[in-house]
């Protein structure tokens, strides 16, 4: 089944607002990069392959305090590869330890091939996270 990069942010979202343990794994290609060039000192900024990103990420995702409540898209960014978008967007979720709600803006450069994912390229405001886990 084909997808749009469009098509495949709204699977992204759909994700981060489902249950807790649901992940992203399935929509990733074998040969995924994912990138977080502003990622917090200490922590990766770039990961080669499913695998080696989902060891990473699947235990950080589980042990995140935070639900995510609302995935709120400011802007779609088309460029010159079909397959890649740009995408503004605010990611709202809650403290489960404070009650805490916050919401952090992102930026991040989506390409796809046969309906997965084949780069993620993600801008955090890494400020707006940490004072949400605080």
């Amino acid at each position: 089944m084909q997808a749009t990069p469009r098509e495949m942010f709204q699977r992204m979202q759909q994700r981060w607002l489902g249950h807790p343990t649901t992940f992203i794994g399935d929509l990733l290609a074998d040969d995924v990069v994912i990138e977080t060039p502003f990622a917090p000192l200490g922590r990766p900024t770039r990961f080669e392959g499913r695998q080696r990103f989902l060891e990473f990420a699947e235990p950080q995702r589980a042990a995140l305090p935070v639900r995510f409540d609302a995935c709120r898209t400011l802007a779609v960014h088309d460029t010159a590869d079909p397959n890649t978008i740009v995408v503004e967007y605010e990611l709202t979720g809650t403290n489960t330890t404070t009650s805490k709600q916050s919401t952090a803006t992102f930026i991040g450069v989506l390409t796809i091939r046969d309906a997965q994912i084949t780069l993620w390229r993600e801008y955090q405001n890494t400020l707006a996270i940490i004072q949400a886990l605080t």
